[in-house]
């Protein structure tokens, strides 16, 4: 009896699969499938709304990606003049980092042991220094930031230079942002102009 069930269910899920390919199945596949890993712009900008509001920046700067990574909701942006990299990262009520490490006498150290949490990353820092502390503007606030220097061990760039502020939203939220490019590179004045657009 089970045979012919398990035979019934074969030639059932036979006809249907061969139904949906003839109905342009495999079209819509290969369609979500693109969409998933190339979304339109619109979809960027939809994805990023749940880190914030991303759409008063300058046209000089392309959001890339925005996603949930490990239960944190990102958004990865690029100026395309110069190459530099911000990304904006929703902790939620998970704190990696907050205001207070960041102007804390010892936030290398406590930078440091946040980023060491994370033991599988692509691309391990060898070195991170940080160099000086500083303010700037993001989701209408004055926000502390940390300006560093760091080698990374698996990727070509080697020494890149950047900055690494909190800022914490109307929702008690912690957004932790960060802004990097190779170290000759690295502009605060891109920082800033990108920062203070995202509300």
């Amino acid at each position: 009896m089970s045979c012919l069930k398990n035979f019934t269910r074969a030639i059932f899920l036979t006809i249907v699969t061969t139904g949906f390919i003839a109905f342009g199945g495999q079209e819509w596949i290969k369609k979500e499938y693109n969409n998933f890993i190339h979304p339109t712009h619109d979809v960027l900008m939809q994805r990023a709304q749940k880190v914030g509001d991303f759409s008063k920046i300058n046209k000089e700067f392309e959001i890339e990606k925005a996603a949930g990574i490990m239960g944190y909701n990102a958004v990865l942006a690029e100026h395309k003049a110069s190459g530099q990299k911000m990304v904006v990262v929703d902790s939620g009520k998970k704190a990696i980092l907050t205001q207070n490490d960041i102007e804390a006498q010892d936030a290398e150290v406590r930078i440091k042991n946040a980023i060491a949490k994370f033991k599988y990353q692509t691309a391990a820092l060898e070195e991170f220094h940080v160099t000086e502390k500083g303010t700037m503007k993001s989701y209408g606030q004055s926000v502390p930031y940390v300006r560093f220097r760091a080698k990374l061990k698996k990727l070509p760039v080697g020494e890149i230079s950047g900055i690494i502020s909190v800022v914490k939203d109307e929702k008690g939220n912690d957004k932790i942002l960060v802004s990097a490019n190779q170290a000759e590179k690295y502009s605060q004045l891109i920082s800033n102009e990108f920062f203070k657009e995202v509300k």
